[in-house]
Formats: C-alpha cells, structure tokens, sequence
C-alpha cells in the first residue's frame, strides 16, 4: 500500500471540508462533492453521510479510483472499503468527533457510530 505524502495528509486533514471525484468507467471524473474526512495514524478514512445509498459512495464503490482535493492538495486515490468490525472505526468515530462536533450531534451523528462505520473508505494515494 502506497505512503501518505505528510504534507498532502495534513493539508487534507486540516480543512473541514474536502472535494472529492469519483473516477468514471472512460477514464474522466463525475462532478466533485463536498464531504468530509479524517486522518487516522497515517491512514485518511471517508465516510458517506447518506450511508450505503451516498451517490458518491455508490460510484466509489464501483469505481475504487478517485480524488480528494483540499487546501491546495490534489490527490488521486483508490479506495478499500473497511470492515464495520475492524477496530480501526473506532479511532475514525474518535476523529469525526474531535474534528466535527462543534456542528452538533445531529450533523456529526451521520458518520460516526456503526451504521457510519459499514460505509467506511480508506483512501490511498496513487500516484
């Protein structure tokens, strides 16, 4: 699995919000939505705030390819959908928190817990 670039991980991670585009089956992108993420370790995790039925996380799934772009930082991924039991979640719950809650429980209650751990993407850089 290909390393983070320390700078582009944190350049993501630093925003609240991020772009990301969903690679299409001719090589182009679908229009980029805004999401958020979190970084983990050295790892950065999505989450579909809509849950399995997220458009974009439907399309990624399909897809595996992407980009994520933030704060200057253009990054091609691929994605690996992450089991609802890895404990790893249980760090991503911590930093959707930590990063999110001063939106509220409502807001921040769509990507985090179990329901938000089974649509669970790490990204990782290509490229």
């Amino acid at each position: 699995m290909a390393a983070w670039d320390e700078a582009a991980l944190t350049a993501l991670d630093d925003g609240d919000e991020l772009d990301i585009e969903i690679g299409r089956a001719d090589g182009a992108h679908y229009d980029p939505v805004v999401i958020w993420g979190v970084r983990v370790g050295t790892d950065f995790y999505v989450r579909s705030a809509r849950g399995p039925e997220g458009l974009w996380y439907r399309r990624a799934l399909r897809s595996l390819a992407g980009t994520l772009s933030a704060r200057g930082v253009v990054q091609g991924v691929t994605f690996e959908q992450v089991s609802a039991s890895d404990p790893v979640n249980v760090d991503i719950d911590a930093a959707y928190h930590r990063k999110y809650d001063r939106y509220g429980a409502a807001i921040v209650g769509s990507v985090v817990g179990p329901n938000a751990a089974r649509v669970t993407l790490r990204a990782i850089p290509v490229g």
